[in-house]
């Protein structure tokens, strides 16, 4: 991991920010002062956010319930994010990608700019101002070309959606369930980004071809210790896929009665269940 934060612009209005495992594609629409100022202001404030992460990573990377005081503005969106999950095991590490979008954002909720976004590894913060829209694509990931989308959607400045995550054994981080893929949105990326893990942990099925290792076995910093977590999974029964798929959406359908999330859509071996998708964004 490179140990100095890097800033380029790329084509079609996009910046890249990167330090360590924080990288970030940023985009924006509206007036150009006003976006190079926005990004001036969010490239000073990033250059801090992995140093300031590290100096609490041993209590960001407890159970919500067991750890002690957080400091960082960062740290305190992943632990409320998060909190709302407990008893249940869920550490504020769930919630950092999106919590470290959520951050980004705020430099370009200003006037003169209609819409952004903040891209962090697939976890995404949006500034949308009236009438504007975004457009998301969906990749569940696994053999498929990283370039091939299994379905988009578009999120409206009238609704309450500011937040889009995915999560899934397929992922960056580890999950203790079988989705391919869990994409949930809702007000914040925090948000998103606590539930997606939560649902993706809950589409689960007890089979001989899913494959399930210790975490510590496999990263000995991780914050999931000796759980174990997917690492392979092979032809399941329609049985076992329709009752994984129940079993998120269940727990989908929890939180959203409970206002944690707007919508989710779980995706496994090309079985699709969704809760709540047509009041928060319009599938396209």
């Amino acid at each position: 991991m490179s140990s100095v934060a890097s800033c380029a612009q790329l084509a079609g209005g996009r910046w890249h920010f990167q330090h360590g495992p924080i990288d970030l594609i940023m985009g924006a629409e509206g007036e150009a002062g006003m976006i190079e100022n926005a990004v001036e202001c969010a490239w000073e404030r990033f250059q801090g956010v992995l140093p300031e992460l590290v100096t609490e990573l041993r209590t960001l990377r407890m159970p919500v319930e067991q750890g002690g005081q957080l400091f960082g503005t960062i740290a305190c969106r992943m632990a409320s994010a998060c909190a709302p999950f407990a008893p249940l095991f869920i550490t504020p590490m769930a919630a950092v990608a999106g919590a470290v979008a959520d951050e980004m954002i705020e430099f370009f909720r200003i006037p003169g700019i209609a819409k952004a976004y903040v891209n962090n590894g697939g976890d995404i913060a949006l500034h949308l101002t009236p009438s504007t829209s975004f457009r998301v694509g969906m990749c569940a990931g696994g053999d498929r070309k990283p370039t091939a989308l299994d379905g988009a959607f578009e999120v409206r400045a009238e609704t309450s959606v500011r937040g889009i995550a995915t999560s899934g054994w397929h992922g960056r981080s580890f999950s203790l369930g079988i989705a391919d893929a869990v994409t949930v949105l809702a007000e914040t990326a925090a948000k998103a980004d606590a539930a997606a893990t939560m649902i993706a942990n809950a589409v689960n099925a007890e089979s001989p071809a899913v494959v399930r290792r210790p975490a510590n076995s496999l990263k000995d910093d991780t914050d999931l210790g000796a759980r174990l977590v997917t690492v392979e999974v092979g032809n399941l029964t329609a049985e076992e896929v329709a009752q994984a798929l129940e079993n998120g959406q269940r727990a989908a359908q929890g939180m959203m009665t409970t206002g944690l999330i707007a919508a989710a859509v779980l995706k496994l071996k090309g079985a699709v269940a969704t809760v709540g998708a047509a009041g928060a964004a319009r599938l396209l």
